[in-house]
């Protein structure tokens, strides 16, 4: 049976509140993800708390309300979408960032998919690898260290 939880981590070389002000704020989210998934944020702004709801267009053009499940300022935050009006069918989106040094900290991402429910979904949620999730942390990388960075494995 294929996993139904992956992850892709590595060291950012920036502080862990700098990167987790572009995961927070869901017009930042498209810069950075490696799916290509995103269009732009169209409802909500900064995430601050459990319970918060934002909207996302995505590049099809249908729109997703993700629903914050877990938020801790500047280290955890994730979320549940859905279809809008809708109960989340069961998925996850998770970012931990931990400072392991001034200005440097490991970023984790992961999809978690084991409460999925929409079995119409499974197959977009097979095809959620390891390497889609890197993308994202990469990107997220290259907004915050700059041209030229690098991936350093952690």
């Amino acid at each position: 049976m294929m996993t139904r939880v992956v992850s892709a981590g590595r060291d950012i070389a920036a502080p862990a509140a700098e990167i987790f002000e572009l995961i927070a704020d869901p017009a930042q989210q498209p810069r950075w993800d490696g799916n290509d998934n995103l269009a732009e944020a169209i409802a909500g702004g900064r995430v601050r708390a459990v319970g918060d709801v934002f909207a996302m267009k995505l590049t099809t053009g249908a729109v997703r309300e993700n629903h914050v499940v877990e938020f801790s300022e500047g280290r955890l935050i994730a979320w549940r979408p859905s279809e809008p009006g809708g109960t989340p069918p069961g998925h996850l989106w998770r970012w931990k960032i931990e400072e392991v040094e001034p200005g440097r900290s490991y970023v984790t991402h992961t999809y978690d998919w084991t409460d999925l429910t929409d079995e119409k979904r499974v197959p977009r949620a097979e095809a959620t690898t390891t390497d889609k999730l890197r993308a994202s942390v990469d990107r997220l990388a290259g907004l915050v260290e700059g041209p030229g960075s690098r991936p350093v494995e952690g």
